[in-house]
């Protein structure tokens, strides 16, 4: 160990009170748990509000930590519930809220400074410039998205002195982190809400070979145990395990195992550590998961990209489920029906489960995955070698596969953390207070100002990945175009001879893409700030910036006032606080997130209080947005080039729906067949205020007679065949109590 080696925490998912006990029990030094509201893991049990209290007040007489996970993003709708449960946390005070959305940093500042902020994952902090634009704002951890290299963790570590975070076990999300949009996009239910159904995992079919299937897209569970002697010598400060919905027996079995060997670190001796790994591994073997992977740890970055041959994928094989826990076998042989259905499974997993045991049943199409607890178990003639008889429900047949996800008692008993008393408050009544705009409306640009600085005209916007796509689009010619900042844009707009393109630096805004990890450049020369230095000398002043980091780079902007800063789609602004955070960064405009609705974005910008210069405040506010009425709307990015891998670039799942892939040095993009598009729509929001709209045509190649089509469309208003209103119409999916999801 170096003297870099700091002290750890460890930090256990408590989904439940009997989780809660397990993590304790096993020497957590803190926990994070969620509440009934604003939690990424709506899924899950969670907690009451006099059960968080107890637990709150037994973790303090312990000298233990209590983190609140509230790390989603709110809607306009839900500012008074927001504000009601940060009133409260705020009275209680517990050790950090983990947080998501910029309109809660906001609330905290102005309204509840006392409260400690951590920036969730979901914030996609990947680099140190990501935590130090954070650390302004009173965030003094971040947890560190989970694509980064233990080069790149060293290297975040050198530029900030903020608290890092870092996961180290438990299940991944194949998208790069806080930019999935699938399940959102599949039915409301969004991942940046808390209710992901974790459709990447599905088994998908290739599209021109019939039959021809694979979990593509569905990872191996995360296990750093090893690497932990690396993570104390990079310097970071807390190690979080994965699992608010997984069982006590699981959180209790990871927490001992990382206990361990965090221990024998802080012992200092070698062989003490290595002894402790060993053993720990032991132990990790029953933890009902998946298969292991260290998935990016040891990859060498460059410039910020993963090279194709730098990346182990060990963490994706298309040839197992996305099931999880401990696999039981497969069923050979169904007999019985309705609640006396009864399967013979083969017992390949070498396990006998109990009566009681809770399973899950994996139907081998993917059409039906279903949790069950035994209520019959029986040895099949011949012994455990002969496989076993188990109680199922009706619907399952030979092929299918058995997981064993929970024992019916816990292997081991806590104390328990809560104690009897069931007493608590309750959040309050109270209205949430609107942020105010009024300085904004006397020091933004003013459409008059805009319109002679030639910034923002009013009109149509239209996206590109390519810069061949802009000889297709120069047809229409729209008002700008915004091109994606890639290695590939960056090269070509750099070099000193290359063809002219055929707009004007002036006509182009680039955009900044939305994963930002550290180090990252795009010629591979120089740092992105210095490309972007010379890339304004060259007349290109025009930025769409979608990570906290991106704004650094223009921190010591010359000629401020000639250069426009457009905040992004993914970040996320879904309230009038997130607007006002946003704002305050300098910025001259706003797109409105893909996963957003007419009426929450009404709600935004209408809901301003009466008051002096609240017109002009309105008026400003809409000018300064930009509305997406077509994309196709990028539902996962893989932080890895899967060209090699999969000779496919298209596939189908089982309810009709059709993607395609597009891969790259950069990385790995899904898209749907069937585009978002409102462009019917634009008369009306031209009614209510808006003049400004964007056609994202990035993602698949861009054709020309597709882009004639659509633009006639557009200049006709009428409907996109084959398009879909994503949540446009509808809204997010609105979890009930009485909902099973």
């Amino acid at each position: 160990m170096t003297e870099k080696a700091v002290k750890i925490e460890l930090l256990a998912p408590a989904g439940s009170p009997e989780a809660l006990d397990a993590a304790v029990g096993e020497g957590a030094d803190a926990v994070y748990l969620g509440l009934k509201s604003f939690n990424a893991r709506m899924r899950s049990a969670n907690f009451t509000y006099s059960q968080f209290e107890g637990a709150l007040r037994s973790l303090r007489r312990m000298g233990k930590k209590l983190y609140v996970t509230v790390n989603t993003v709110f809607e306009q709708r839900e500012a008074d519930r927001m504000y009601q449960l940060l009133k409260y946390l705020a009275v209680l005070g517990p050790d950090a809220l983990i947080v998501q959305d910029f309109g809660v940093i906001a609330m905290v500042r102005s309204q509840f400074p006392s409260l400690r902020l951590h920036a969730s994952t979901q914030m996609n902090i990947a680099s140190g410039r990501g935590a130090n634009a954070l650390s302004k704002h009173g965030v003094s951890r971040v947890v560190l998205a989970r694509e980064l290299s233990l080069e790149e963790l060293r290297g975040v570590r050198q530029e900030t002195n903020l608290e890092l975070e870092v996961f180290v076990h438990g299940a991944l999300c194949i998208s790069a982190s806080g930019l999935c949009l699938f399940s959102s996009y599949l039915g409301g239910k969004s991942a940046n809400r808390g209710l992901c159904t974790q459709a990447c995992r599905r088994l998908y079919y290739q599209e021109d070979r019939p039959g021809q299937g694979g979990y593509y897209f569905s990872p191996a569970d995360l296990q750093l145990l090893e690497r932990l002697p690396d993570l104390a010598d990079a310097g970071i400060n807390a190690l979080k395990i994965e699992g608010r919905m997984k069982s006590a027996d699981y959180v209790g079995v990871v927490v001992s195992a990382y206990r361990l060997v965090l221990d024998a670190i802080a012992g200092g001796d070698e062989g003490e550590i290595l002894a402790s790994i060993r053993q720990g591994r032991e132990l990790l073997q029953n933890d009902f998961a998946r298969a292991k992977t260290q998935f990016y740890f040891d990859a060498q970055a460059g410039g910020g990209f993963l090279p194709s041959n730098s990346v182990s994928l060990d963490w994706l094989n298309p040839d197992q489920d996305g099931g999880t826990g401990i696999n039981l076998g497969t069923i050979f042989k169904v007999k019985g029906r309705d609640e006396d259905s009864r399967a013979l499974v083969s017992g390949d997993g070498g396990l006998l489960p109990r009566l009681g045991d809770s399973v899950r049943l994996h139907s081998k199409d993917d059409a039906n995955r279903v949790s069950h607890k035994l209520k019959f178990v029986e040895p099949a003639d011949g012994g455990l070698a002969g496989g076993f008889w188990i109680s199922v429900p009706e619907g399952f047949k030979i092929g299918d596969r058995v997981y064993l996800i929970q024992t019916k008692t816990m292997s081991k008993r806590y104390a328990p953390v809560i104690g009897r008393s069931t007493s608590g408050r309750e959040p309050g009544h109270e209205k949430a207070p609107f942020p105010d705009f009024s300085e904004f409306a006397k020091t933004g640009k003013s459409a008059k100002q805009a319109k002679a600085s030639g910034l923002c005209p009013e009109g149509l916007y239209v996206a590109v990945s390519r810069t061949e796509d802009l000889f297709i689009v120069q047809s229409s010619r729209p008002q700008r175009v915004l091109l994606a900042y890639s290695r590939k844009t960056a090269v070509y707009l750099l070099a000193e001879n290359k063809p002219s393109l055929p707009f004007k630096p002036a006509e182009i805004i680039l955009v900044l893409d939305p994963y930002f990890p550290q180090g990252a450049v795009s010629t591979g020369e120089e740092s992105l700030e210095s490309e972007i230095e010379k890339l304004m000398g060259k007349g290109y002043r025009q930025f769409v910036l979608n990570n906290p980091g991106h704004f650094s780079l223009f921190r010591n902007l010359k000629d401020r006032e000639k250069t426009l800063l457009i905040a992004g789609p993914w970040l996320y602004i879904f309230n009038a606080w997130s607007l006002s955070f946003v704002l305050s960064l300098g910025v001259d405009g706003c797109i409105s997130p893909l996963e957003n609705n007419r009426q929450n974005l009404e709600r935004t910008l209408g809901e301003l209080p009466h008051s002096k210069g609240r017109q002009k405040a309105n008026s400003v506010l809409r000018s300064r947005f930009f509305i997406p009425v077509f994309a196709w709307p990028p539902l996962f990015r893989i932080r890895s080039d899967l060209g090699p891998v999969y000779d496919f670039n298209s596939f189908t799942d089982n309810m009709g729906g059709n993607f395609s892939i597009v891969t790259g040095p950069e990385g790995s993009q899904v898209y749907p067949e069937n585009p978002f598009s409102i462009t019917d729509k634009i008369p009306f929001l031209i009614e209510a205020g808006f003049s400004r709209f964007v056609i994202d045509l990035s993602g698949p190649p861009l054709k020309k007679a597709f882009y004639r089509d659509l633009m006639r469309a557009v200049n006709e208003g009428a409907p996109i065949n084959g398009a879909t209103r994503f949540n446009w119409k509808d809204g997010f999916y609105q979890k009930t109590p009485s909902d099973r999801v």
